[in-house]
């Protein structure tokens, strides 16, 4: 009778009759159960549970801290993740942004708020990019505060220390929506004599999109700073987690496994360096005539020959058995570049033995997705903080947009009604990351233009500055059109203007201005 009968899996003959005992039945039973035992407990004790610990003691506060640092100090110190960290930040912003709204007096206002120093150093210029990808790369989590005038609306956008945030309270029984941020925080205080000091200070931001009607001046005691809402981006994050976590977290293992390995074969490199030759001998008195001989000839120059003896043979230190590849290290290096979102020749810069320099330089598709993923991630920022400031400009009792909108409360949220909703579209564009040929492009505009039902010539014409990739397209769009916005082709002349505005009732001496 085979095992499989025995365990009901196969049915016995039915010409013959098996007795099986039932203390053979009952002692299979046992094993059979004191193995799954052993089993689960193998699994728990080393393998998901130290994990579960282990992830329970790094995602705490203090632990996502402690990883924030790391991360800061690896983006500058292991060729490995400051590679990753500079590779993506110049995929996702290497080419630039456009930003504009449709309206030319909406316009004129965003283009101020961008273009305002305090907001390029903080938020807008190329540096403020690099180190907001960066804090988004180290340590997950990115913090924006809105300082704003609430009698003209002006908006001065300032970054805050992910160090500076220990916690995040959210509307009750919605994880998804945050309330208030707190920060603590020490700074210079100079006082009436003139002595600095180092105070600490502590207080609630709200959320850039939480405006009740009742606002409390203290939460727990605690002064809210109604005047500074805060913008917070995070990525890496689980369902319902406060805080994000950096992008080069889970790197950064196996970039120091890939460091520890070169090191390791660069020492046995050096060690083999050391003895070029061996000798033997049979009597010490020889031995240490032939350790004399070797060490004279440490000097002598290369391509010199020697004479010797049959006994006094020298020959070359095998190294046959003892040499190590170095590109062993490249699984490695794959490993740290699966976890940073790169293929391993742009994270190496070299297309190695079995790649090819086409491979090196392009983007696979997956790749090129998650940068464009997190570029619509920016995009959404940007028109949030942008739409934030839109949007003060509007209520502020001296706000330049006073006029153009009503402010309307939904719940805890206070938005603008504007009278032409299409006035203050914010348009965020990042250029594509495919390598198109600009002559594609160029056909592809063109043929659109020659089509029955053809896109508008001011559409047409941003779309050709986007193909040639320029740079502040607004403002050139801005010398090819009206006080309206309107498309105003080359070849009209200003009597055409006048003589269209009579047409239209309108005065020709306005339309000329």
């Amino acid at each position: 009778m085979g095992i499989r009968q025995l365990l009901g899996l196969q049915e016995a003959a039915k010409t013959s009759e098996v007795k099986v005992y039932e203390g053979t039945v009952e002692t299979l039973t046992y094993r059979l159960e004191e193995s799954l035992a052993q089993l689960e407990l193998a699994r728990e004790n080393t393998g998901w549970q130290r994990l579960t610990e282990l992830a329970q003691q790094d995602f705490t506060r203090e632990g996502l801290r402690k990883a924030a640092t790391q991360g800061r100090v690896f983006g500058i110190a292991n060729p490995l993740i400051k590679r990753g960290r500079e590779v993506r930040h110049a995929y996702v912003w290497g080419q630039g942004v456009g930003i504009s709204a449709r309206d030319e007096t909406v316009n004129e206002v965003l283009q101020a708020f961008i273009d305002d120093e305090g907001n390029r150093e903080a938020f807008f210029g190329a540096q403020a990019r690099q180190k907001y990808e960066g804090a988004l790369y180290d340590e997950g989590n990115f913090f924006l505060a809105h300082f704003t005038n609430p009698l003209t609306g002006a908006v001065k956008v300032r970054s805050i220390p992910f160090d500076e945030i220990s916690d995040v309270v959210s509307a009750p029984g919605d994880k998804a929506t945050p309330w208030y941020y707190l920060r603590e925080w020490t700074e210079q205080e100079i006082d009436q004599t003139g002595t600095a000091k180092e105070v600490t200070r502590k207080a609630y931001y709200p959320s850039l999109k939480y405006q009740p009607a009742t606002k409390f001046k203290r939460v727990n005691g605690i002064e809210v700073m109604w005047d500074a809402p805060v913008r917070h981006v995070k990525v890496n994050a689980g369902d319902g987690a406060k805080f994000g976590i950096g992008d080069s977290y889970a790197a950064i293992p196996w970039a120091l496994s890939h460091k520890g390995f070169l090191e390791d074969w660069t020492l046995l490199m050096k060690a083999l360096a050391k003895i070029a030759f061996v000798t033997s001998s049979k009597r010490s008195s020889d031995a240490q005539s032939k350790r004399a001989a070797l060490q004279g000839m440490a000097n002598v120059p290369a391509g010199s020959s020697v004479s010797m003896t049959d006994d006094q043979k020298i020959e070359a230190l095998p190294k046959s058995g003892a040499t190590l590849d170095s590109e062993s290290s490249r699984p490695l290096a794959t490993m740290a570049a699966s976890a940073i979102g790169l293929p391993v020749t742009i994270l190496l810069a070299d297309p190695g033995q079995t790649g090819a320099r086409a491979t090196a330089e392009t983007l696979d598709l997956p790749t090129r997705l998650t940068f464009q993923a997190r570029q619509e991630l920016h995009a959404e920022v940007i028109a949030d903080s942008a739409g934030y400031a839109l949007e003060q400009a509007v209520i502020a009792p001296r706000g330049p947009l006073r006029g153009l909108g009503t402010a309307v409360r939904d719940g805890d949220r206070l938005t603008v009604r504007f009278k032409d909703p299409t006035t203050t579209t914010v348009e965020v564009v990042f250029p594509g990351l495919d390598e198109v040929p600009l002559a594609t492009l160029m056909a592809a505009i063109a043929e659109a233009d020659g089509m029955s039902v053809k896109p508008p010539p001011l559409v047409l014409l941003k779309l050709v500055l986007q193909a040639l990739k320029l740079r502040d397209i607004d403002e050139i769009l801005a010398q090819v059109t009206d006080k309206n916005g309107e498309y105003v082709h080359p070849d009209v002349t200003a009597g055409d203007v006048a003589a269209q505005a009579f047409r239209d009732g309108q005065d020709p001496g306005q339309a000329l201005q």
